[in-house]
């Protein structure tokens, strides 16, 4: 596999990911940037890649005990490669399908499930489609999977499609999950939202919505958001 090496975070953190096929977007800055994990805490990624949201997680929180878990051999070793040039000794890449694989117990556990309709056109890059076509139910296996790894007052952080929020708040419900946080994000101001950042917990006590504006009208993104891409703030 050809790789290019770049940066995250404004250059806080190296990173390295395919050349071709499926490339890192601000997906997993901004999940990573929503999670309330604190020093200490017991963190798993689900789908975790070349590990991007995990480091920026491991990042922004300093002194997270971290497990990635990535079905592809090549991208979980890729992650690998990246936790140890940024000096991440607190994080373990491990190799497996999240729908199969026994999660190790967790404070917090995020994703960026695959969500692509399984009757879409497939892409012809088989490392892209499979990081991102839905298998039939699999949202609802990977919510599953993820909830049977939270300790009673865990947090479950996903984004996903506004098309997709109802089946996954259903999902969450099915597992005893309540929503606990809804934070649109704005492709612009006055836009609906197309992705959605989602936080689930047993027996929450509210649900929070907050939106934020990801860009311009220019198309630059907006300050609370390039503080979230190249300074590692939190998401909101």
């Amino acid at each position: 596999m050809e790789t290019t090496e770049g940066t995250l975070l404004g250059g806080r953190l190296r990173y390295r990911q395919p050349q071709d096929g499926y490339r890192t977007g601000i997906e997993p800055v901004l999940l990573a940037a929503s999670v309330p994990a604190r020093p200490g805490d017991r963190v798993v990624e689900a789908g975790t890649g070349a590990g991007a949201g995990l480091l920026c997680l491991a990042a922004r929180v300093g002194g997270i005990r971290g497990t990635g878990v990535e079905i592809d051999p090549e991208m979980a070793e890729l992650a690998r490669v990246n936790c140890a040039a940024n000096g991440f000794a607190g994080l373990t890449i491990r190799t497996g399908d999240v729908m199969s694989f026994a999660l190790p117990e967790a404070d917090h556990v995020l994703a960026n499930p695959p969500w692509f309709d399984e009757r879409s056109t497939a892409s012809p890059v088989a490392r892209r489609r499979r990081a991102k076509q839905e298998a039939p139910g699999g949202l609802e296996q990977w919510i599953a999977a993820m909830a049977g790894a939270l300790v009673p007052d865990g947090s479950l952080t996903l984004i996903v499609p506004t098309p997709l929020v109802g089946r996954a708040i259903a999902a969450c419900e099915t597992v005893g999950l309540e929503l606990a946080r809804h934070h649109a994000l704005l492709p612009k101001r006055g836009r609906e939202a197309k992705l959605n950042v989602l936080q689930a917990r047993r027996g929450a006590a509210r649900l929070v919505t907050t939106c934020t504006v990801l860009h311009e009208e220019c198309g630059a993104f907006t300050p609370a958001v390039e503080a979230v891409l190249r300074e590692g703030a939190a998401l909101g």
